[in-house]
């Protein structure tokens, strides 16, 4: 029997899952099953990115149903690199919450959790229907509430019920938009959605939808005015979960925005997508000024993944092939940088005992490997080139330059600037400047430090090198992420993946040359 390999990153982490849970407490255990499970997914992910590069749109229909009625899971460019990239994390989250979380939350549940929370972060990226992302979201809150919680502090606590409280908020506007897409379409099967909507006359139901999803993912994305709830929790649970939360979590928004408003609400981007620029310039500055007035290594870290959606918004606002292009690569060096910059804040916390900047000092004298991958990842993440932030950054600046919205490529360097601020805070005082001598906290020497928290170190340095290597050599990305807008755009090709049907392209927009 041939088996799809679409099923294989969602079926081995639930596998694996439930394998942990049957092992509870047994931590030796349920580590050699994560393990297997992170190296399995990785290879299945691997495999359905090398199906996509061909320029294959995989498409399985659950069971017996016919597209559109059922579960339809769609793997093209931009979900499967999804899929790969989320596997990276899960694999390197392993080796660090090894070295740094305590047994007591280990034991109780942290794999299983990490591991449920993975699959339905696969789940939101190879779906192609609406209620049944709408089941993704909530099994990935489920996953990532307790995760935030485990351990039962206070201020984790506080910091959880905002994050579920919000994030049940945007469920309720995420089920208003479902029931007016149904009730003007009759499906909710995305391709179907395609070629049903933009028959639909009453246009006023359907650009109601649109906001419904613009505010349910955009809650999801934390992008402005509706940020509040990331930087009052992301701080709050051991590194090792905020930085799988802080890596991924947020992109699943940002990738539910890309995936609706290139293939579903289309029709009047005029509106939708001026929507979507606004918002995202000013996601871009407020991120950004809340970064600059923090103290705690965490809080600014957290504010800076406001600051960088706006990034990945504009280039989907901008809605040109380049611009989506630079969105996609954007997410992808966003995912690896904000994730080993929240590790690094955590190996700061393990030499220093603190987040607090003013607290800290000493690292670059004493750690200069540290110093140096801290350096490369806040470099790549302010944008100076050739690292991999800058890439993403000259190819959304380009597109502004293109659709003559020059004050986009103003916007991008401001905030730049401001970010390359904020993060040289975190340099001044966290590596540079001495420690105060009256420090009640003694600093471990180098050698006792690399003998005790050797994994922790080896998984911060190879998400070095990976950054490094997508900012060295862009061009294997930049081509993947310029196929991946292309196919995007052209709704026909996944149109006629999922249901075999035509549809009307706009072929302005498919030209390969507009992406040069």
């Amino acid at each position: 029997m041939n088996i799809s390999p679409i099923f294989f990153p969602l079926l081995i982490p639930l596998f694996a899952a439930i394998l942990c849970l049957g092992s509870w407490k047994r931590v030796k255990v349920q580590q050699a099953i994560y393990l297997v499970g992170a190296l399995l997914t990785l290879a299945a992910a691997i495999g359905l990115v090398s199906k996509a590069w061909q320029g294959e749109i995989l498409f399985v229909q659950v069971g017996k149903w016919t597209a559109p009625i059922g579960i339809t899971l769609v793997a093209d460019l931009l979900s499967s690199i999804m899929v790969l990239i989320t596997s990276v994390i899960g694999l390197v989250i392993f080796f660090y919450a090894g070295g740094t979380l305590d047994k007591a939350r280990r034991e109780f549940g942290f794999y299983p959790l990490t591991l449920f929370l993975i699959f339905g972060i696969m789940g939101s990226f190879l779906t192609g229907d609406v209620f049944n992302l709408y089941v993704w979201f909530e099994v990935m809150l489920m996953a990532s509430f307790v995760l935030i919680t485990l351990g039962g502090k206070k201020a984790q606590l506080e910091g959880a019920i905002k994050y579920v409280s919000i994030n049940f908020l945007a469920s309720s506007i995420f089920l208003a938009g479902v029931g007016v897409l149904y009730g003007t379409t009759g499906t909710l099967n995305m391709a179907d959605l395609a070629v049903k909507l933009p028959q639909v006359n009453n246009s006023g139901l359907v650009l109601l939808a649109a906001v419904f999803f613009i505010i349910c993912f955009g809650i999801k994305a934390a992008i402005f005015p509706l940020y509040f709830w990331l930087p009052a929790s992301y701080h709050t649970p051991p590194i090792a979960i905020a930085s799988l939360i802080a890596g991924l979590l947020t992109k699943v928004g940002v990738y539910a925005l890309i995936r609706f408003f290139t293939l579903i609400f289309t029709a009047d981007t005029g509106f939708t997508h001026t929507v979507l620029l606004y918002a995202a310039a000013c996601t871009m500055v407020f991120g950004v000024l809340g970064a600059i007035i923090q103290n705690d290594f965490r809080k600014i870290l957290s504010f800076h993944i406001i600051s960088q959606i706006g990034y990945m918004i504009l280039g989907l606002a901008l809605y040109t092939p380049l611009a989506i292009a630079g969105a996609i690569f954007y997410i992808i060096h966003h995912i690896l940088v904000k994730t080993n910059l929240f590790l690094l804040s955590g190996v700061s916390h393990l030499i220093n005992r603190s987040y607090d900047l003013k607290k800290l000092g000493g690292l670059y004298r004493r750690f200069p490997v540290v110093s140096l991958c801290f350096a490369v990842s806040a470099f790549s993440l302010v944008g100076i080139p050739p690292l991999s932030g800058f890439w993403g950054k000259f190819m959304i600046a380009q597109a502004g330059l293109g659709t003559g919205d020059y004050w986009v490529v103003f916007l991008v360097m401001a905030v730049s600037m401001l970010t390359l601020f904020s993060m040289t805070k975190i340099w001044s005082e966290a590596f540079l400047k001495e420690r105060e001598a009256d420090n009640p906290v003694p600093m471990l020497s180098r050698k006792e430090f690399v003998k005790a928290n050797l994994p922790v170190l080896l998984s911060v340095m190879a998400m070095c090198v990976l950054i490094l290597f997508v900012g060295l050599n862009p061009e294997p990305l930049v081509d993947f992420s310029k196929r991946a807008a292309v196919q995007l755009l052209d709704t026909q090709g996944y149109i006629q993946a999922v249901l075999g049907k035509q549809s009307t392209v706009n072929s302005d927009l498919l030209k390969v040359n507009s992406l040069n």
